[in-house]
C-alpha cells in the first residue's frame, strides 16, 4: 500500500509562442520548487522507493510530450499524465495567445507504518 506524502500545485506559462510544452514544463518547475523532501537523507530511504505522478492541465493535451516532460523530473519514478486545462487567452491586438499550463505534482511512499521506532 503506498502513501501520499507530499502534493504541489504550480503555473507555468508561454506568452507568445503558444508552446504549450514550455508551458507546462515551467509548470512542473514551479510546483517541484515549492518543496523539499528531507525524509530520504533523514531516515536514509532511496529515492527511487519513492513513486511520482504528474498531471498538467493545458487546452491541448495532445500537444504535450509527457516522456519528455517525466524525463526531465529529478527523483523517483516518474509519469506524467497530460489533461485538458490551463488557458488559452488570445490578445486579438497581436494575434499571440498566450497559454497557461497547471500541474500537480503528487509523491508516494510505500506504507512507512511500522519501519520507524522512536528513540
Amino acid at each position: 500500500m503506498e502513501q501520499r506524502i507530499i502534493i504541489e500545485m504550480g503555473m507555468g506559462n508561454d506568452l507568445h509562442g503558444m508552446d504549450y510544452q514550455k508551458a507546462a514544463r515551467r509548470a512542473i518547475e514551479d510546483a517541484i520548487r515549492h518543496s523539499t523532501l528531507p525524509i530520504f537523507q533523514s531516515i536514509n530511504l532511496d529515492h527511487t522507493e519513492m513513486r511520482v505522478q504528474v498531471t498538467v492541465g493545458v487546452q491541448e493535451p495532445d500537444k504535450l510530450d509527457a516522456a519528455a516532460l517525466t524525463a526531465g523530473l529529478p527523483r523517483g519514478r516518474a509519469t506524467v499524465q497530460a489533461v485538458k486545462g490551463g488557458l488559452n487567452i488570445p490578445n486579438h491586438e497581436t494575434g499571440d495567445t498566450a497559454v497557461v499550463a497547471t500541474a500537480a505534482v503528487e509523491a508516494f511512499l510505500p506504507s512507512q507504518a511500522g519501519r520507524w521506532t522512536q528513540s
